[in-house]
């Protein structure tokens, strides 16, 4: 055999071989004594390399710091683990209990902790609920509300796609209304007429009222309606209509027809928002989209218009047709460097004053742009210094605003008159309609709570579901409502109230938003006075409560709404 196979060494051993030898060497060494050093963890890395048998045992080089005795974290593992605290460097040296040790491993206390460094410093588990929502830490929540809660929540004007209740009590009385029940739930939207409910209902699903009342809230209107096509939410849409049915496309007498429609609905909407009849309403393109809204509403004491997300060639267009409108986000952001530089330069202006030197700024702030190179006049080297001309100037400048461009930061704010400017600009620009593709000639979505010229009713989609949830002592039911759909602000308020009754003040609610339109929650200035507003808009068709909430202040910023908790009929909210 080891002629016909030159590399043949009979002292070769099969791997099963050399396994079975290494458990046999392991167990030895587990069987002598404990090594010096306390708190250093044994290993066993087979056999010593080039050594003999009374040699060290080399360093485990892919052992981390912390498995050598002096670590700070060996030693916080080497404490007693009996839920209470320690503090470090003062542990009694008979106490030492290590999760390891040589050829066994312990167990540790029953006490359960929270995390790992609660395991290292021995707190307790805190009594909570049994099940608890964890959050994503890739993007954690902002929290802004009060510690001890609130009776309602601030107002978001942004659209949501999905809203997902989740509460310990049943939501079946949200399933299968009856055919009289939803028929007056229509008619007492149509009509605008208030639900009142108690704080506490015992049997919902008894309850027509509040059953009357959930179809009342998801209720919306919508132009232009085809069913074939999913019409919210336009930007990014694309995909999802891809291969649809659209016959206009390539008619131009039928998308003639199709915007001439459009902006009679747009027009008799801006004419109901005029008159204090609608509160607000959405204008969706596949490029961006505007938020109408009343006199009163977030603050503002006249019509406001929140446009988002802009680009430079649209605010230029805006420009020409002399529509005055401002950039809330980057006003606020030149107004706080400016108050920050203010200070800087009387801080520096008071040390000046002393040594009867002024700052640079003030020596350059009456200088013109083209007078600053009069110095190389004067020195005669002006032919050899090349200086910026204008077109660079204004390149630099553009650079600059395009850089807001599809950002947070390109809101547009229009207030008052130019509002029924922008309608005009918005109705005659023909950028509004895509071009090409699967929204070509498609006219952007109206989107209102009330009715308006050529809207069709829709109702937003609801869905209960019964899951089992694991937890410690086994498994519980967990009931979820999800609603689906262009859900508006006075939506999600309604719908909190009902649930307020129905679920006895105790739910959660996971907000999912249509990013383009969070940045609708900036604060416009200056605020007016609630107790006109409220007698002004008393016949917008909202709920009193909803209207209460639509009219403060805007507090969210640029951000939105994702997560709402009521707790003994306290609201907590993150953003």
């Amino acid at each position: 055999m080891s002629e016909l196979l030159p590399g043949y060494s009979p002292s070769f051993k099969k791997p099963a071989e050399i396994l079975r030898l290494r458990r046999r060497r392991s167990r030895n060494e587990a069987s002598k004594p404990a090594a010096a050093c306390p708190g250093l963890r044994p290993f066993s890395p087979g056999p010593l390399r080039g050594g003999g048998g009374g040699s060290v045992k080399r360093r485990n080089p892919f052992a981390s710091l912390e498995n050598t005795g002096g670590s700070p974290g060996k030693r916080r593992l080497e404490m007693p683990l009996d839920c209470g605290f320690v503090p470090p460097g003062s542990r009694p040296p008979q106490q030492e209990i290590c999760a390891r040790s040589q050829g066994e491993t312990r167990a540790l206390p029953v006490c359960q902790f929270k995390s790992v460094e609660d395991v290292i410093w021995g707190e307790p588990l805190a009594a909570e609920p049994a099940a608890t929502a964890i959050e994503s830490p890739e993007k954690p929540f902002a929290t802004c509300e009060p510690p001890g809660g609130s009776v309602t929540f601030p107002a978001d004007w942004s659209l949501k796609t999905r809203l997902l209740f989740t509460s310990s009590q049943t939501f079946t009385w949200a399933d299968h209304l009856k055919a009289q029940e939803e028929a007056q739930g229509l008619v007492l939207h149509c009509r605008a007429t208030p639900f009142s409910l108690p704080q506490s209902i015992q049997e919902p699903k008894l309850c027509t009222d509040l059953r009357c009342a959930f179809q009342q809230s998801l209720v919306y209107w919508l132009h232009p309606s085809l069913p074939w096509l999913q019409l919210f939410p336009r930007i990014g849409a694309d995909r999802k209509m891809a291969g649809k049915n659209s016959p206009w496309s390539h008619d131009e007498a039928l998308q003639q027809v199709l915007m001439s429609e459009w902006a009679l609905g747009f027009t008799s909407l801006y004419n109901l928002l005029k008159a204090k009849l609608c509160p607000y309403f959405y204008v969706c393109t596949y490029q961006f989209t505007v938020l109408f809204r009343a006199a009163g509403l977030a603050g503002s004491d006249v019509i406001t218009a929140v446009m988002s997300p802009t680009t430079r060639g649209l605010r230029e267009a805006m420009k020409n047709e002399g529509i005055e409108f401002c950039l809330p986000l980057v006003e606020d952001e030149s107004n706080r460097k400016q108050k920050n530089s203010e200070t800087n330069l009387q801080a520096s202006g008071a040390a000046d004053h002393e040594t009867g030197y002024t700052s640079e700024a003030e020596d350059l702030a009456d200088i013109d742009e083209d007078e600053s190179f009069s110095w190389l006049e004067e020195m005669g080297v002006q032919d050899q210094i090349k200086k910026p001309d204008a077109i660079s100037i204004k390149l630099r400048k553009e650079k600059n605003e395009v850089k807001l461009d599809h950002r947070p930061e390109s809101v547009v704010l229009v207030k008052g008159t130019n509002t029924f400017t922008l309608l005009n600009f918005l109705i005659n620009c023909k950028s509004l309609v895509a071009a090409a593709g699967p929204q070509a000639g498609l006219p952007p979505t109206l989107l209102s709570p009330i009715s308006f010229r050529g809207a069709t009713m829709q109702t937003l989609k609801a869905r209960s579901i019964n899951v089992k949830a694991q937890v410690q002592s086994g498994y519980k039911d967990q009931f979820s409502l999800e609603i689906t759909g262009p859900i508006m602000p006075h939506s999600l308020h309604s719908l909190t109230m009902l649930l307020k009754s129905a679920q006895k003040g105790a739910f959660s609610a996971g907000l999912y938003t249509h990013e383009p339109t969070a940045v609708f929650n900036t604060a416009v200035h200056p605020q007016t006075s609630k107790e006109t507003v409220c007698t002004d808009l008393v016949n917008c068709s909202l709920q009193p409560s909803t209207l209460e909430q639509l009219i403060q202040l805007s507090q969210l910023g640029k951000s939105s709404l994702r997560q709402l908790d009521m707790r003994d009929y306290k609201y907590t909210w993150k953003s």
